[in-house]
């Protein structure tokens, strides 16, 4: 079948691999009907986490169609329309039970083969889900492909960004970055009643982007987003920041723009060695700083009603569509953020 694989650094590659089957009697194959490049699949084509083996299957998001089930799954069957999160989960772990199903003690990650052991990616025409009966979601008809792809990784990792932060009707709150992630933190913030949001970029269309999903949208490079927070707050700055990219100045950045005794909840992958500030600093402002993985499949079935209220565009953060053939192409562009990209989906 076709696939899109790793190929090192910068090198994304459309190619022929062997198709997935059955191997377990939880499994499930699912032909793929849509997948996605997200923007932590670039830390992998940056070469900034490292391990994968060559010819990895990229990829983590997906809407499919079930096409064959093994003899213990019951909550899927052929012919069902699914959304995946992009971690498998047992459901009845430690972890699974307590709603951190990232941390499942039998879950894995789609597109990570290290060593040779692992599973392999979405970006492809057919993927093998284990787990199925706990990591599939089955899809009602009143939600398209391009929504039920947003369920499975950017809007809960989103809604867990705000669920970090404590977001409620009462505070002023800060989003850093405008991509994927950072709309969908916007829209969750607004859906927990957060009143005064202000989403922080430089990219025109994800500005425009953020201030549709009812944020106050801020370029950086023409404002202050310390001396708007504080306009905003009698000079105490953010209650709460929400960091999704994933980089050392962003990281600074939220720091910089969260009160006295606020929270900056960081969403983006980080890959440096130290965080950028010192424990002085948190201490001494009495900072809160949570991050870690999103248990995306915890929150998917309580997002399900957000999707189908329609209450948030949610299909503008997808600017772009490819045919599976052309997702080099589709990386390139979404790493660039040229012609606006925002978000680039791949169809088989």
């Amino acid at each position: 079948m076709k696939a899109l694989t790793f190929g090192g650094e910068k090198a994304v590659r459309l190619g022929s691999v062997p198709e997935p089957a059955v191997e377990a009697p939880g499994d499930a194959l699912v032909r793929v009907l849509l997948s996605a490049v997200c923007g932590s699949d670039l830390h992998v084509y940056h070469g900034r986490e490292k391990g994968i083996d060559p010819g990895t299957v990229m990829g983590h998001e997906m809407v499919g169609e079930v096409v064959e089930v093994g003899p213990e799954v019951r909550s899927v069957k052929p012919g069902d329309r699914v959304a995946c999160p992009f971690t498998t989960s047992c459901g009845q772990c430690f972890y699974c039970t307590r709603g951190l199903t990232c941390r499942c003690t039998e879950g894995q990650l789609f597109g990570w083969v290290e060593g040779g052991a692992g599973l392999q990616g979405t970006q492809a025409e057919r993927v093998r889900v284990p787990l199925a009966d706990s990591t599939l979601v089955p899809l009602p008809d009143t939600i398209g492909d391009e929504e039920g792809l947003l369920v499975g990784d950017v809007l809960p990792t989103g809604y867990f960004c705000a669920d970090l932060a404590g977001v409620d009707d009462s505070g002023v709150y800060a989003v850093v970055g405008c991509g994927p992630v950072g709309l969908m933190a916007v829209a969750a913030a607004r859906h927990r009643g957060a009143g005064r949001v202000v989403a922080i970029d430089a990219v025109p269309d994800r500005l425009a982007l953020a201030e549709a999903f009812g944020a106050r949208a801020l370029d950086y490079r023409s404002e202050s987003p310390l001396e708007v927070l504080r306009e905003m707050t009698e000079g105490r700055g953010a209650d709460a920041v929400l960091e999704v990219v994933g980089s050392p100045a962003a990281t600074r950045t939220a720091v910089d723009l969260v009160r006295p005794g606020g929270v900056v909840a960081s969403v983006g992958v980080h890959t440096e060695e130290h965080l950028a500030f010192a424990p002085a600093e948190a201490y001494d402002r009495n900072l809160t700083y949570r991050t870690g993985r999103c248990p995306a499949r915890h929150y998917m079935e309580r997002l399900l009603p957000l999707v189908c209220e329609g209450g948030f565009p949610l299909r503008q953060v997808i600017s772009h569509r490819f045919a599976l053939e052309d997702g080099p192409e589709a990386y390139t562009l979404f790493d660039t953020k040229r012609d606006g990209c925002t978000k680039a989906v791949l169809r088989p």
